[in-house]
C-alpha cells in the first residue's frame, strides 16, 4: 500500500508480572503482517502519564503521536469487572486527537476474556468521539490459550482478529478520507 494506515496498539495493563506481553506480542504479529498497516507500539507500562492529567513534557509527545495516527487497538485485560487505570488515564489525557478515528479491543482475562472491560470501553471511546470496531478480539482463561512461545491456536480468536483489521482498515481509510475532506466538527 503506497499511503499505509497508520495503526497504533496500545498495551493497557502495568501490572508486574503482567500477561500483556504475550497477548500484544501475537496480536502484533498479525497486525504487521497485513499491509494496510504501519504499526506502532505505546505500552502504557513505558508511557509515563501523569495520573493527574496535568500538562507534561511527556503527555504532549503522547498526544503528538496519537494525533499522527489513523487508529487504535486497545489490549486490555480485565480487572474486577473492567479495565486497567492506565488506559483511562491513556484516554483522559487526550482529547481531539481521538476524535473521528476508529479503534478496535483485543480483551483477555479470565471466564470472560475481558468482554467487561471492552463493553465499558466502548462507552468511553463513544464519549471522545471514537468509532468502536464492531468485532472483537477476546481470550478467555487467556493463560491457558497461548504455548510456551507465545503462540496460539485458540480459533475464535484468531479468526475475529482477521475480521477486526478488515473492518478497522475500512473505517481508518474512510475517516482519514473524511478529516482531510473536512475537519471533524466535534
Amino acid at each position: 500500500m503506497d499511503n499505509p494506515l497508520r495503526l497504533e496498539v496500545i498495551v493497557a495493563s502495568v501490572r508486574p508480572e503482567r500477561f500483556a506481553p504475550v497477548v500484544a506480542d501475537w496480536f502484533l504479529r498479525i497486525a504487521r503482517a497485513d499491509a494496510n498497516f504501519d504499526v506502532g507500539v505505546i505500552d502504557l507500562l513505558h508511557t509515563p502519564l501523569p495520573t493527574d492529567l496535568s500538562a507534561t513534557p511527556e503527555a504532549a509527545a503522547y498526544r503528538e503521536r496519537l494525533a499522527a495516527a489513523d487508529a487504535f487497538v486497545a489490549v486490555t485485560s480485565e480487572y474486577n469487572h473492567g479495565y486497567p487505570a492506565a488506559l483511562k488515564t491513556a484516554l483522559d489525557t487526550a482529547k481531539h486527537e481521538w476524535r473521528a478515528k476508529p479503534i478496535g479491543f483485543v480483551g483477555y482475562g479470565g471466564l470472560s476474556g475481558g468482554l467487561r472491560a471492552v463493553e465499558q470501553l466502548r462507552q468511553v471511546v463513544a464519549e471522545i468521539h471514537m468509532v468502536s470496531i464492531r468485532e472483537t478480539v477476546c481470550f478467555p482463561e487467556a493463560k491457558r490459550k497461548f504455548n510456551e512461545n507465545g503462540a496460539t491456536d485458540y480459533g475464535p480468536a484468531i479468526d475475529a482478529a482477521g475480521r477486526m483489521l478488515r473492518q478497522l482498515a475500512w473505517w481508518s481509510r474512510h475517516l482519514r478520507a473524511a478529516r482531510v475532506a473536512e475537519p471533524y466538527p466535534g
